[in-house]
Parts: C-alpha cells; sequence; structure tokens
C-alpha cells in the first residue's frame, strides 16, 4: 500500500509519462518544449521525493534538483529562442516563394 512517502515518486513518474507521450505525439516545436519541461518536472519530484527520509532528509538530492531547475530554465530560454529563430526563417522563406510564385519583382 503506497503511503504519503510514495506521492512524489509516483506524481513523479506520471509526469514523466505523460511528458514522454507528448513529446512522441505532438508536432509542434513549442509543444515538445514544453512536454520536455513535463518530463523534468517529473524527474525533479521523482529525485525529491527519493531525498526524503523517514528520520532525515538527504540534501545531495535537493541540491541536484535546485540545479536541474537553473539548467532547465536556462535551456528551456534556449529553445524558445531556437523555435522562435526556426518559425522567422520558415515565415522568411515562405514570403521569398510567394513573392516569386508572382512574380514580382520588388
Amino acid at each position: 500500500m503506497p503511503t504519503l512517502m510514495h506521492l512524489y515518486p509516483l506524481t513523479g513518474a506520471a509526469l514523466v509519462g505523460l511528458g514522454l507521450y507528448g513529446i512522441v505525439t505532438l508536432r509542434h516545436p513549442l509543444r515538445q518544449l514544453l512536454a520536455v519541461n513535463v518530463v523534468g518536472a517529473g524527474i525533479f519530484l521523482i529525485l525529491g521525493g527519493l531525498g526524503r527520509g523517514t528520520a532525515s532528509t538527504d540534501p545531495f538530492p535537493q541540491a541536484l534538483v535546485i540545479t536541474g531547475i537553473v539548467v532547465a530554465v536556462a535551456l528551456t530560454a534556449f529553445g524558445a529562442a531556437l523555435v522562435v529563430r526556426v518559425a522567422e526563417e520558415e515565415r522568411a522563406r515562405d514570403d521569398t516563394a510567394a513573392v516569386e510564385a508572382t512574380g514580382d519583382s520588388a
């Protein structure tokens, strides 16, 4: 029977599964980036749950989670910038193709 101590790791495992499902099924890059963040949040919950004990709390998994959050925020910002850059390149390519198809020379 799961106890309250198992709540964080079980919730983390559910989030990891949900995020992996999102990565596989979603095709939009921003949604895939958000799915990767859901996987990361699940891993953080698992690590945080493993750091809890009956007598004391282990600070090592907590330090890993804090460091992981900082890295995840930085990589999310970088990934969002890449998604915006790719969208701008596709828009410019579509505009160029539309101008060439109409034969306009501006």
